[in-house]
């Protein structure tokens, strides 16, 4: 009885087994496709993420090598790129190129100021009668050049042909009394006919008269021709800038009948704060402009007195007029030197300019004719100059004809860029 109940359960659990070993064995497959999905999941992570570093550093270019093995950076060694600008010594000369070694300046700080050209006092002159006069006859007009000692005017006067008689009385008088000597005459009457003739001499000159006229006047046979008559010459050599009157005009002393003036020298009247006016010392460069003209002069007088209207302080500029370009009346910019400032690096303006990017730089001869670009930083600028840093003394840098390199480079840069 036992033993037929045994049997089926037996049998059942034999029919069992391969189901049972199935299910497992499914399990197991179930676990490592599971176990591969997960480290195909972290494997692709994994790709991912150094894919991503590894574009990273294909843009930085570390992945340069692997594309020039393909041809993709070869072209700019294939056609032997090079930096900088090559320039014969023929375009050099024709562009106007200067190259100079960068050298420690010392610089000055500089006061800007408005001016006006005026006539230097101490090279000009007026012609005017001493006493009452009459214009007989005109030698010189306005604008003309005239030199010291040159006939300019002639005039008529009453008190002048008074003078002329008693000087011409006085004169046979003390001739004769001469001729007759001391042993004839009385030593006052000899006295007093040369003192009246001195002094009749001396009243003629201090009425205008010079002494060749003089000379003139007693030498004459027929002094009638000539009283009343005087000539006035002039005092200096210039140019006529005024001659304010006409024939037969009856003129007061004091009128004044010419100015004459030398032009090839002029002042310049800068207007300055009080504040900047005493930075400035007595004898300090200053640079004068007018349009593209530009002259050097230095400051000759420092005016005490502020005017009353403009609150400001004149400082006065001489300064050299060569080819005769300036004249009183001008209004010129006036840039002074003051303070002192030590030495620095200093470049023109026109050799610093601005790169692509915006930066400063300058242009250096790294060798003869060979110009390349260099950064530079600009700290400052004193009296059209660039104070910089950045590159060392001695430097070969372009100085004049700066933007000819500028340009000449920039048309390598796009040439090469879209051969």
């Amino acid at each position: 009885m036992k033993q037929h109940i045994l049997y089926p359960a037996l049998l059942t659990l034999i029919l069992a087994s391969p189901t049972w070993a199935s299910e497992e064995h499914g399990h197991g497959h179930d676990e490592k496709q599971s176990h591969d999905e997960h480290s195909g999941h972290e494997e692709k992570a994994h790709d991912e993420e150094h894919g991503d570093e590894h574009s990273e550093h294909k843009e930085e270019g570390h992945g340069d090598e692997h594309a020039d093995e393909h041809g993709g950076h070869g072209h700019d060694d294939e056609h032997g790129e090079e930096s900088g600008v090559e320039l014969t010594p023929e375009q050099m000369a024709t562009a106007g190129i200067v190259v100079t070694p960068l050298r420690q300046k010392t610089l000055h700080e500089v006061v800007n100021a408005p001016g006006e050209v005026t006539f230097d006092a101490y090279r000009a002159s007026k012609i005017t009668p001493r006493i009452s006069a009459q214009i007989v006859a005109r030698h010189a007009r306005l604008s003309d050049h005239v030199k010291r000692g040159q006939l300019l005017v002639t005039l008529s006067s009453v008190a002048m042909a008074e003078a002329q008689g008693e000087l011409l009385i006085s004169n046979r008088e003390w001739q004769r009394v001469k001729k007759l000597g001391r042993k004839v005459v009385s030593a006052k009457r000899y006295a007093e006919a040369q003192i009246n003739r001195q002094q009749a001499e001396a009243r003629v000159l201090a009425y205008g008269m010079s002494k060749p006229q003089v000379a003139a006047l007693l030498s004459t046979d027929d002094p009638a021709q000539a009283i009343g008559r005087f000539d006035l010459y002039a005092l200096q050599s210039g140019t006529v800038t005024s001659d304010d009157f006409i024939l037969g005009e009856l003129i007061e002393p004091g009128r004044v009948l010419f100015d004459i003036s030398d032009e090839s020298a002029l002042w310049v009247e800068a207007r300055l704060t009080p504040e900047d006016a005493h930075r400035i010392d007595k004898n300090a460069g200053a640079t004068v402009r007018i349009g593209n003209i530009s002259l050097r002069g230095k400051v000759v007088q420092i005016h005490h007195a502020i005017d009353e209207i403009t609150r400001t302080q004149a400082v006065r500029v001489a300064i050299k007029n060569p080819g005769d370009r300036l004249h009183p009346g001008m209004f010129v910019d006036v840039s002074i030197d003051a303070e002192r400032q030590g030495e620095a690096l200093a470049l023109p303006l026109d050799a610093v300019v601005r790169s692509a990017d915006g930066d400063w730089q300058v242009f250096v001869e790294e060798k003869a004719g060979h110009f390349e670009a260099k950064e530079v930083t600009v700290l400052r600028s004193v009296g059209g100059q660039l104070v910089i840093s950045g590159i060392a003394p001695g430097t070969r840098v372009v100085t004049e004809g700066t933007f000819f390199v500028q340009s000449e480079l920039a048309k390598g840069g796009f040439e090469i860029h879209n051969h």
